[in-house]
């Protein structure tokens, strides 16, 4: 009774009127007292419609005979001509004919593949409140009276929800446009009949979400686009489907996710009732619900897209579920006339922005936070973590020539979304690289590594962003985290999320830091959860820095999540990429007395271990691939281990992958320094990696063939103190790297340089500042350096004693040495 008064006192005004007016509504349908509890009778479907049509539905046939005759709405240009849509996708994409053939077929047959399961078997007839993994048949009682959160009650309520959709009457649309076979459009039929008997309105399960009835109000409308014109579609079935669509879009409205799940569940079920509004105006309410829809999609907008483009729940799957609502509002709005604001325009390109920038080299997209395995619409058959068709269907709408680059070919969503038309904008657009290869989303956290945009660059996306938004309901335990491809091939990556409410253990093991390519302090996570969608504690993460320049890349982040542990402060990681070369990462836990310190290594599912030594750890792509990866960590101490783990591609489905660990008992602050050393196999040296003596800090020699790379770190980079001394270069930078081109050399090829003021080597002081230099990238041409950039060219002779007069000159046009 204290937390819910807590509670209580925690709401506005506006939120205890919205939930009371809520709560009156369920009881009045609860105990009969409500009419919106029941379908519109034959009478009052006539008095639901706009005056100039009531007159004329003197029987079921006319509201059939008058949608499939009328020239308004506009639906998807698509089904402008639907034999021209299907004559491009035979001329495009013919293996896709016989992909949606087949499960039309399997779907004739009863048998379904949702999610991440295969060959579901829900009985034939469909029992549509049946849970099959788990063997639970949800009860039919009034929805608010049912715990959907309990699988011991009703199983994996995502299973049910996700059949209850209706999504794959788009599939069986698609095959009997293919294939002119009726029986599709009987299976449609009997599925949408059956449905409408054994969900009376307001009972069952699938009356429990708002957003599942607005998703399967839109499958049904594109339904009835592809079956209108089908003998087989009787006119008695299509009028009910009428009034329960009315009594559907009356429920959104008394029950929207205002305060209850303001994310996608808000926007989603706004986007239904735009959908219902928008294609069924000859109800009076029409008016209503689309103008509802629109406004809050609107409001929405500026919470729900930072202003760097990112989601604001932290997560990209729920950041491309937000890209297709906007996306199918604009275009919806378009076609039929709608003035649409220029910032759903604004924002729709930022989050594809993002979801371009994102992208792996081989085409998929990273799942960080939760993902529930769904689309919108199921337009195409790609897998889950292909996010690409939306950047088609962004280049066509917006002409960017970057969008189409990433998406590298036309999407068979962007024929359905914009029909014929769209895919010749496409098709006119020149694809150019995106203007960016390493980029920074600081308001989300994630920053984007790359060294280029071909299939075989090297890729890295770090996160040290907010934990989510406000439970941080889809958030994951994932601070400081990263993934990585190498030569193009995904290696580390975050596992995904395998189930909601199926299993709390395993919820909990895909959410925890354990889970993810971070650090753990004792076992202990950076953030805690409580229950499926909620945490007790959670972690601030802050980023310190951010470096991107055309040899390099660095980044650097703190987080306190694990302040809760007595003696424990902040975990500070920073990243170092020398592009086309390999990464440092070097993570810092401030802490006293004892305290068990892991680095966690996730790998893509199909990578196998290639070898291990007591130091160092060899991965080798799937089959032979000509990517390896080796990864050395240098610490006081401490074991490599190889655990089993999972990667989850889509929900519900997992398979085994290998994991490395790296421990180590700290007495004390400890640091950990790991290299990650990308190499093709076949004739290329082994890279190798130790540690050097070194004065005031640590110090590496990297050996790459005939190469030698020194590693200067700086004890205390904080304090500005401390000159790192090694035999053969001193530096009072926090990060000094130099590249010879062979142990001989007397003049590096390259230097890289993060925060101080002076270089001596082999005791000769060649670069010295009054000023503290925030970083420098330079290389060598004989006896000189040489920086060159878009701006100009800058040669620096050896040496260099009065760097903050060179600065002053070099302001001027023409002439720039990357520094800040």
């Amino acid at each position: 009774m204290f937390q819910k008064f807590e509670k209580l006192k925690k709401r506005s005004f506006e939120e205890l009127r919205v939930r009371g007016s809520q709560k009156v509504a369920a009881f009045g349908e609860r105990h009969g007292l409500s009419r919106s509890a029941r379908l519109l009778s034959d009478l009052d479907m006539r008095a639901a419609l706009r005056h100039e049509l009531k007159n004329k539905l003197t029987s079921p046939d006319f509201f059939l005979e008058y949608f499939r005759t009328r020239e308004h709405p506009r639906f998807f240009a698509s089904f402008d001509d639907l034999q021209d849509t299907i004559k491009e996708i035979k001329a495009r994409w013919p293996t896709s004919l016989q992909t949606i053939i087949e499960r039309a077929d399997r779907l004739t047959a009863s048998r379904f593949d949702l999610l991440g399961f295969a060959d579901l078997n829900f009985g034939d007839p469909v029992d549509w409140q049946f849970e099959p993994m788990g063997q639970k048949r949800a009860p039919l009682v009034h929805w608010s009276k049912l715990n959907y959160l309990d699988p011991a009650a009703v199983g994996d309520k995502k299973i049910i929800w996700e059949l209850n959709r209706h999504q794959y009457f788009v599939t069986l649309g698609q095959a009997y446009h293919l294939t002119c076979d009726e029986r599709y459009v009987r299976t449609f039929v009997t599925h949408l009949e059956s449905w409408m008997e054994q969900n009376p309105p307001k009972l069952g399960i699938n009356w429990a979400s708002s957003l599942e009835i607005a998703f399967r109000s839109i499958s049904w409308l594109w339904a009835f686009h592809f079956f209108k014109d089908s003998p087989s579609l009787p006119s008695s079935t299509f009028m009910r489907a009428m009034k329960f669509l009315y009594l559907n879009a009356s429920h959104l409205e008394t029950y929207l996710s205002t305060f209850f799940s303001p994310n996608t569940h808000l926007t989603g079920e706004a986007l239904g009732l735009f959908y219902l509004g928008t294609m069924l105006p000859e109800f009076k309410r029409s008016e209503s619900w689309r103008e509802t829809g629109k406004r809050i999609l609107l409001e929405q907008l500026s919470i729900h897209v930072k202003e760097d483009g990112v989601y604001f729940e932290q997560s990209s799957y729920y950041h491309r579920y937000t890209t297709d609502f906007y996306t199918h509002f604009l275009v919806l709005a378009r076609a039929n006339g709608e003035l649409v604001s220029s910032d759903v325009v604004q924002k729709l390109g930022a989050l594809l922005d993002h979801l371009m920038y994102i992208t792996r080299p081989d085409g998929t997209t990273p799942f960080f936070g939760d993902d529930d395995g769904g689309r919108l619409m199921m337009l195409d058959h790609r897998p889950a973590n292909d996010f690409r068709a939306a950047l088609s269907t962004g280049a066509a709408l917006f002409d960017r020539t970057d969008y189409k680059y990433v998406a590298d070919g036309p999407a068979e969503e962007t024929l359905w979304l914009l029909g014929r038309a769209g895919l010749q904008n496409f098709d006119s657009i020149i694809a150019k690289e995106p203007a960016k290869q390493s980029v920074a989303f600081g308001s989300g956290g994630y920053y984007v590594m790359r060294d280029g945009w071909a299939g075989t660059s090297n890729y890295l996306l770090f996160d040290c962003g907010p934990h989510g938004y406000a439970n941080c309901g889809h958030a994951h335990a994932d601070a400081l985290s990263f993934e990585l491809a190498a030569n193009g091939r995904t290696l580390l990556v975050d596992p995904g999320t395998y189930t909601y409410t199926g299993s709390s253990d395993l919820r909990d093991w895909f959410r925890s830091s354990a889970a993810h390519n971070t650090l753990t302090v004792d076992g202990e996570s950076s953030s805690v959860t409580e229950g499926p969608f909620s945490w007790s504690k959670i972690a601030g993460s802050r980023r310190v820095s951010w470096i991107p320049q055309r040899t390099f890349d660095y980044v650097s982040a703190e987080h306190d999540g694990f302040r809760r542990i007595p003696g424990v402060a902040l975990h500070t990681r920073s990243i170092l990429f020398l592009k086309n070369n390999y990464w440092v990462v070097r993570d810092h836990v401030a802490s006293r007395g004892g305290h068990d310190l892991k680095l966690w290594f996730h790998f893509d599912a199909g990578v196998a271990p290639l070898s291990s030594r007591s130091n160092e750890v060899y991965v080798l792509g799937e089959n032979g691939h000509t990517t390896r990866l080796q990864l050395t960590t240098f610490a006081t101490g401490g074991d490599w281990s190889t655990e089993q783990g999972w990667v989850s591609s889509c929900y519900g489905e997992r398979k085994e992958a290998p994991v490395f660990a790296f421990s180590i008992l700290a007495t004390g602050p400890e640091e950990l320094v790991t290299f990650l050393l990308p190499q093709v196999t076949g004739g290329h040296p082994r890279p190798v990696v130790r540690e050097i003596e070194a004065i005031e800090g640590r110090a590496f020699e990297i050996r790459i063939g005939e190469k030698l790379d020194l590693l200067l770190i700086r004890s205390v980079p904080s304090e500005g103190l401390g000159f790192v001394e090694t035999p053969r270069l001193a530096s009072d930078f926090d990060l000094t790297w130099v590249r010879f081109s062979s142990e001989r050399a007397r003049i590096p090829e390259e230097l890289v340089l993060i925060g101080g003021r002076r270089l001596e080597f082999e005791g000769r002081e060649i670069l010295q500042s009054m000023n503290r230099i925030d970083y420098l990238s330079i290389g060598a041409h004989g006896d000189r350096w040489r920086r060159e950039s878009e701006e100009g060219v800058v040669n620096l002779s050896l040496p260099i004693s009065d760097l903050d007069s060179l600065w002053a000159a070099l302001n001027e046009p023409g002439q720039a040495v990357t520094s800040s």
